[in-house]
């Protein structure tokens, strides 16, 4: 038999700068074209239906003492000789989360050499939450496993990415993947709705329609962004092989031939497509994340989407 094993990295040891200079000249442009693309609809659909100090007209109300007269509608006045205070719309910035799952799964590499899911799901993290932070929203980075693991508290303004590298430089891979649960104490933790994007290779045993649901019930606006590894679905495997479940520790012998490998990949394109059924269904954005695409290819495609600016 011979023994097969992956070996066992830290993404944060392994994966070089993932913020160089040209990672973030690439983030300006971006932001760029963020703003290029979304700007007059980003205005209409932030406006929340409460009353502020903006400038657009949203409607009237009956005059009680103490009200600023110079609020007043004096138009209305001379005409029905009622006392109307006008009530503005205001604008409100969104609350983005950044949910990245950071189990061990994350972690490891399906060929030699390659990139980690999680090197390249912070890069996809790190750009997002720039894009998020020059459109001058709120932007919160979690991790998750089986638990919600660590926390970038509440930002914003784009000057602030720097805070954003810092937190997602020193993460690594661990622990299993139970999105169920880390969901609910998320939303536990966030009482504040808005935008939540998942960033995960969805490795859940007990299916991502939990993690997700938990997030829809509660009125989360909810973003899938599915990490991909292509070489996932059809392993570079042949012969007497010992395989482990790096979440779990378990371990099976397996005799790999050309049929083994192909149900494999008939299995694992089973499992893609149901993802992305239920999202359909479901009307959650879903976008599929190839590691072997470029970073800022694929936040075009986000944008392309539709879902992350809204």
């Amino acid at each position: 038999m011979l023994p097969w094993r992956r070996q066992k990295k830290t993404a944060a040891s392994s994966e070089g700068d993932l913020f160089d200079d040209e990672f973030q000249r690439k983030l300006e442009y971006l932001a760029l074209v963020s703003r290029r693309v979304f700007a007059g609809r980003l205005r209409a659909e932030r406006r929340t239906k409460k009353s502020g100090s903006g400038i657009e007209f949203a409607d009237h109300r009956e005059y009680q003492p103490g009200d600023d007269f110079r609020s007043l509608d004096w138009n209305v006045y001379q005409r029905f000789d009622r006392l109307l205070v006008r009530l503005y719309e205001e604008e409100e910035d969104l609350a983005i989360y950044l949910i990245l799952d950071t189990s061990a799964s994350m972690g490891e590499r399906a060929s030699i050499g390659a990139p980690t899911k999680l090197a390249y799901a912070k890069r996809v993290a790190a750009a997002l939450a720039y894009v998020g932070l020059a459109n001058l929203d709120r932007v919160t980075i979690v991790t998750t496993s089986d638990r919600v693991m660590e926390r970038m508290p509440e930002t914003r303004g784009k000057a602030r990415i720097f805070k954003a590298f810092r937190f997602l430089r020193g993460l690594e891979a661990e622990g299993a993947t139970d999105l169920g649960d880390a969901m609910k104490t998320f939303v536990a933790q966030n009482k504040r709705r808005g935008l939540a994007v998942l960033i995960s290779d969805l490795y859940d045993p007990q299916g991502v329609e939990r993690g997700v649901n938990v997030l829809r019930y509660a009125k989360f606006d909810t973003f899938i962004v599915h990490v991909v590894d292509p070489a996932d679905g059809r392993p570079n495997l042949q012969g007497d092989v010992l395989v482990y479940d790096c979440e779990t520790g378990d371990e099976r012998e397996v005799t790999v031939t050309a049929k083994v490998l192909d149900r494999f990949a008939h299995a694992y394109a089973q499992y893609r497509g149901g993802v992305e059924r239920f999202c359909a269904t479901h009307q959650v954005a879903y976008v599929a994340a190839p590691i072997d695409v470029a970073f800022d290819e694929l936040i075009l495609r986000v944008f392309r989407r539709g879902g992350f600016l809204r």
